[in-house]
C-alpha cells in the first residue's frame, strides 16, 4: 500500500476523532486507536517519531479550529481516567513527553519566524502548538508548570495578524491555569505577568481583554493579592464612564460624546469584564468605604442600555452580563427583569440586542455549571466533612429562580425569523434542562416545534433534548404532542 500523505492522515484522524462520544463500541475503538497513535510513550532516542507525532496532533488540532476541541478534552480525559488506579501510567508518560516536545517545537518555530520565507506556515504551526498546549493544560495543568516561565514572554507578541492574537489569548489561558499551581514563583516573574496583562487590557480588543482579565483574576486572586493594581485599573475605566454619563446627561447630542465613543465602548466592556473576575465590594479593594460598588456599576451600565446608539447599548448589555456572573442576585432587580424581558419579547427590537441577552444567560449558566463541577471535585477531596447537597442546592436554587424569571421569553424566541436568535434560545433551554433547573414539561411543545426547524443542527439538538426527557419522564411527550403540533405550525409560519 502506498504510504498515505500527511494531509490524508490528518483527514482520517479528524473523521475518527469526531466519534469519541459515540456508542460504547465505537468510543472504545476510537480511544484505543488514538492511544496507540498519540498516547503511547516514544523511545527517547527516536526524535523522528516524536516529530511525526507532534506534527500529526497539531495538524488535527488546526483542522478542528472552527468546530471546537471538545473531542480532544474528552479523549484525553477518557484515557487518563482509564489508568487512574494503575501502577504503570503510559498515557501520563506520553502526555509529559508530548508537552515537553511541543514547547521545544514552539521555540524552534519562534526562531524560524524571523526567517521571512516560511512566515505564514510557521505562524500557523505556532498557533496550533500553543492551542494544543492549552488543551493539555485544561485537563492536566500540572504538566505545564515547569514551562510557565517559557510561555510568559509570548504575552508581549507584537500583534499584526489573527494568528498573533490567537497566540496571546492561548498563552493567557495557559498561564491562568498554571500559575496558581507553581510553588514559590519569583516576584519578578509575577510582576511581569501582571504588567504584560495590563498593557494588553489597555491596548487591544474584546477577545484579548476578556482572556487577559480572566488570567489577571487567577494571578491576583489566587497568588499575588495585588489588589491595589487592579483597583487602579478599575477606577480608571469606572471614572471614565461616570464622566461620560455626566456629559451625556448635560447634552445627549454633544460632539464630545461622538468623539469619545471608542473610549465609551471600551470602558463599558472592561468595567464589566473586571467585575466578572473581581468582587470590588471586598475590603481588599475599596478599603473601609461604605459605597456599594456593584450597585454603582449596575446603575452606570443600565444608564447606557437606554442610549440611542445600538452599539453602545450592546456593549452595556455585555458589561451587565459579566457583572451578573459575579453577582447573580442583580438579575432579580426590577429594572434588569424589565430590560431583559422587553428586549426578548419586543418584536421590533434589534436582533443584536436579543442575541446578546440570550448570550448573557448562556454564559451565566455555563459558568454556574463549571462552578458546580468544581465544587463537586473539591468536595470529593474533602469527602464527607460537608453536606454537599446543601452547598450545591443554594447555588442551583439561585439559577433555578433566575431561569423561571426569563423562561417564557426565551422559549418564545424559538419563533423568531432569524436562525441565530433561535440558536441561542435553544442553547439556553438545553443548558437549563441539563442542569435540572426547571420542570421539563413546559418546554416539550417548544422542543417539538424546534424539531421542525429548517436547520439540521437545531433539529438534532431539539430532538436530543426530547429523547433525554422521554427517558426520564415517560408520557410527557404524548401529553404535549398536540400543543407541539400547533407550535410547529407557528414556527413554519
Amino acid at each position: 500500500i502506498e504510504q498515505p500523505t500527511f494531509p490524508k492522515i490528518t483527514e482520517m484522524c479528524v473523521k475518527m476523532i469526531r466519534r469519541v462520544n459515540d456508542e460504547e463500541g465505537i468510543k472504545k475503538l476510537v480511544n484505543e486507536t488514538f492511544q496507540k497513535l498519540w498516547f503511547t510513550p516514544t523511545p527517547h532516542n527516536d526524535k523522528e517519531a516524536m516529530t511525526r507525532k507532534i506534527l500529526n496532533i497539531t495538524d488535527v488540532v488546526a483542522a478542528c479550529r472552527d468546530s471546537g476541541y471538545d473531542w480532544f478534552e474528552q479523549l484525553l480525559q477518557n484515557l487518563l481516567k482509564s489508568e487512574e488506579d494503575a501502577s504503570y501510567k503510559p498515557v501520563k508518560k506520553a502526555c509529559t513527553q508530548l508537552v515537553d516536545n511541543l514547547v521545544e517545537h514552539i521555540l524552534k518555530y519562534e526562531e524560524s519566524l524571523s526567517d521571512s520565507d516560511n512566515k505564514g506556515v510557521n505562524s500557523g504551526r505556532l498557533v496550533a502548538c500553543i492551542t494544543t498546549l492549552f488543551l493539555f493544560s485544561k485537563i492536566r495543568p500540572q504538566l505545564m508548570v515547569k514551562h510557565a516561565m517559557t510561555m510568559q514572554p509570548y504575552l508581549t507578541t507584537k500583534c499584526s495578524t489573527q494568528n498573533d492574537f490567537m497566540v496571546i489569548c492561548n498563552v493567557a489561558k495557559i498561564l491562568e491555569l498554571v500559575v496558581p499551581l507553581m510553588e514559590h514563583p519569583s516576584e519578578t516573574f509575577l510582576a511581569t505577568i501582571e504588567e504584560d496583562l495590563m498593557k494588553l487590557i489597555i491596548k487591544y480588543g474584546m477577545t484579548v481583554v476578556q482572556h487577559c482579565v480572566s488570567c489577571l483574576g487567577a494571578v491576583v486572586n489566587k497568588v499575588t493579592q495585588n489588589y491595589k493594581f487592579v483597583w487602579a485599573c478599575f477606577n480608571r475605566y469606572y471614572g471614565a464612564l461616570s464622566k461620560l454619563k455626566s456629559q451625556h446627561q448635560e447634552d445627549p447630542n454633544s460632539t464630545i460624546l461622538t468623539a469619545n465613543k471608542p473610549a465609551l465602548l471600551r470602558s463599558l466592556f472592561t468595567v464589566g469584564a473586571l467585575c466578572r473576575h473581581f468582587d470590588f465590594d471586598q475590603e481588599d479593594f475599596k478599603g473601609n468605604s461604605k459605597v456599594n460598588i456593584k450597585d454603582k456599576v449596575l446603575e452606570l451600565l443600565m444608564y447606557f442600555t437606554k442610549h440611542s446608539d445600538e452599539e453602545v447599548q450592546t456593549k452595556a448589555i455585555i458589561g451587565l452580563g459579566f457583572a451578573f456572573i459575579q453577582h447573580p442576585s442583580l438579575m432579580f432587580e426590577q429594572e434588569v427583569k424589565t430590560l431583559y424581558n422587553s428586549i426578548l419579547s419586543d418584536k421590533n427590537c434589534s436582533v443584536n440586542l436579543k442575541i446578546q441577552v440570550l448570550k448573557n444567560l448562556q454564559t451565566y449558566l455555563q459558568e454556574e455549571d463549571t462552578r458546580m463541577q468544581q465544587a463537586d471535585r473539591d468536595w470529593k477531596k474533602v469527602a464527607k466533612q460537608e453536606d454537599l447537597k446543601e452547598m450545591g442546592d443554594i447555588s442551583s436554587g439561585m439559577s433555578s429562580s433566575i431561569m423561571q424569571l426569563y423562561l417564557k421569553q426565551v422559549l418564545e424566541a424559538f419563533f423568531h425569523t432569524q436562525s441565530s436568535v433561535r440558536h441561542f434560545a435553544l442553547n439556553v433551554i438545553a443548558l437549563t434542562l441539563n442542569q435540572g433547573l426547571i420542570h421539563p414539561v413546559q418546554c416539550v411543545p417548544y422542543l417539538i416545534a424546534m424539531g421542525t426547524d429548517p436547520e439540521p443542527s437545531m433539529r438534532n439538538k431539539a430532538d436530543q433534548q426530547l429523547v433525554e426527557i422521554d427517558k426520564k419522564y415517560a408520557g410527557f411527550i404524548h401529553m404535549k404532542a398536540v400543543a407541539g403540533m400547533k407550535m410547529s405550525y407557528q414556527v413554519q409560519q
